[in-house]
C-alpha cells in the first residue's frame, strides 16, 4: 500500500469512526472537543488507562483516561495497574466528558465515580499511572504522582521504573 492509498484509508476511517460516535449520539465540534457527558458502567478494563464503557443504549465507547499513562502490557506492574482499575470501577457508574479522541478511535476522557473521585488521579495516587505530561499539564497529577513517588507506591517499589512511552520505544 503505498502513501496515498493510506491516506485514502485513514481518511475512510475517520469518517466511519465519526458516523458511528454521531450514531451513537456522541459529537465532538470542528476542534476534536467533546461537547457531550454519558455515564455507563465498565463493561471491560483493558489495561490501567483504557476501558470499554457500556452506555445505557447498550451500545460500548472505548475510553483512554486522559492525562496518565499506565504500564503496557508484558511491562512490570501492568497487570496490577489493570487490576487496580477493575477494582476501582467495579459495579459503579462512571461519568465521562468526552474531550476528543486519539488515532485509534479512543475518546480521550476525565472518568469520575459516583462519589466524584476522577479515575486516573486515583490510578497515579496508588503508584499504578504515570502523569502523562506530553499531552497534560494539570498541576494535582503532577503533584499526585511526586507523592506516589516518595511513597514508594506501585510502581514506585522499583529503582528505576521505565515509564510506558519509553517501554514502546523500545
Amino acid at each position: 500500500m503505498n502513501k496515498k492509498e493510506k491516506k485514502a484509508l485513514i481518511s475512510i476511517l475517520g469518517i466511519l469512526i465519526a458516523a458511528v460516535l454521531g450514531y451513537f449520539g456522541i459529537s465532538f465540534d470542528g476542534a476534536g472537543n467533546g461537547r457531550e457527558n454519558v455515564s455507563g458502567r465498565v463493561a471491560r478494563v483493558i489495561d490501567g488507562d483504557t476501558y470499554d464503557l457500556l452506555l445505557d443504549d447498550n451500545t460500548t465507547v472505548r475510553i483512554r483516561m486522559d492525562g496518565i499513562d499506565a504500564p503496557e502490557r508484558g511491562q512490570p506492574h501492568a497487570q496490577r495497574a489493570t487490576d487496580y482499575l477493575k477494582e476501582l470501577t467495579e459495579n459503579q457508574i462512571i461519568s465521562v466528558s468526552l474531550k476528543n479522541k486519539d488515532r485509534y478511535g479512543r475518546i480521550i476522557s476525565f472518568s469520575r465515580l459516583a462519589d466524584g473521585r476522577e479515575l486516573g488521579a486515583e490510578m497515579i495516587k496508588a503508584g499504578y499511572a504515570w502523569h502523562y505530561k506530553q499531552y497534560n499539564n494539570d498541576r494535582q497529577l503532577a503533584r499526585l504522582e511526586n507523592e506516589a513517588r516518595k511513597a514508594r507506591r506501585g510502581l514506585w517499589q522499583d529503582n528505576d521504573p521505565i515509564a510506558p512511552w519509553d517501554w514502546r520505544r523500545q
